[in-house]
């Protein structure tokens, strides 16, 4: 469905507001909103908010309480970008790969739509905090050329169409779901029930499902971007040379997604080149 007209707010900025990117039967429909600034003055480069809440929880209308959405829109907007905050199915309504394959559908419909929103095409990137930066990091490094594509890049939203982005901000998101063996979740406080992040998003335990860990790992495509991208011969797309650039922002005394998580992405992208 093409976005309607947008609403013109007092200070210029041009909104659209819970536009359906995807739908499914049985799903909820899948949401964007995208405001463009009032500086525009043709097609702009977009930002594409993947918020985050350990796949389980989180909306696209509310950053995390250290970003109030005033700052974090406020900046976007006012490096002369548009913003696009997306939901996506947690993973209680469907494991992994869903939650990637909405990504790519709002990059897909994005895109699609790009002249109706006054965004260009060319310059779409991705900026995700802890679960939204793991889905970030994914889907930067995912692309046609990737080995086992067709279960990554899904048929959601619009359909086929360009997924590729020009640049992917990671905020402490989980990199390698095998390593974080060593690191279980904190237990939650007495009385507190919470589903472990980690089986959800699986589908059941890393041990049980050691493939879909893979899958779900960013660090395995950037590691098959080391090694030469075997299968990925002459391709500009993530997963093969010609991976976006990074920025990994994590924190060295982080209780919940260890540090070593970003330096294990940092080493394999910088391996990669």
């Amino acid at each position: 469905m093409a976005p309607v007209p947008p609403v013109v707010a007092e200070d210029g900025v041009r909104r659209f507001d819970g536009v359906t990117y995807a739908t499914r039967p049985g799903y909820r429909p899948r949401l964007l909103d995208v405001q463009v600034p009032a500086t525009a003055r043709g097609p702009v480069p977009a930002v594409v908010w993947i918020h985050g809440g350990g796949w389980l929880e989180g909306d696209r209308r509310y950053p995390p309480p250290t970003v109030p959405a005033a700052l974090l829109h406020g900046a976007v907007l006012g490096a002369g970008l548009a913003l696009v905050a997306i939901d996506y199915r947690h993973s209680l309504e469907a494991p992994f790969p869903a939650q990637l394959h909405d990504v790519k559908a709002a990059i897909r419909y994005v895109r699609k739509f790009a002249g109706a929103f006054g965004v260009d095409p060319d310059r779409i990137a991705v900026w995700g905090e802890s679960a939204g930066g793991h889905l970030a990091a994914l889907a930067g490094l995912t692309g046609p050329h990737t080995p086992g594509a067709d279960a990554l890049e899904g048929t959601e939203g619009v359909g086929a169409g360009d997924t590729s982005v020009r640049a992917v901000v990671d905020w402490y998101g989980v990199s390698d779901l095998a390593a974080l063996r060593e690191h279980p979740m904190p237990p939650m406080p007495p009385g507190v029930e919470y589903p472990d992040p980690y089986e959800a998003l699986l589908g059941g335990t890393e041990g049980a499902r050691p493939d879909a860990a893979r899958a779900a790992s960013p660090v395995t495509y950037a590691r098959l971007a080391a090694e030469g991208a075997e299968g990925a011969e002459g391709a500009g797309a993530a997963g093969a040379p010609g991976a976006p650039p990074f920025l990994l922002v994590h924190g060295t005394r982080d209780g919940l997604v260890p540090y070593s998580q970003s330096e294990a992405l940092d080493a394999a992208l910088r391996e990669a080149g």
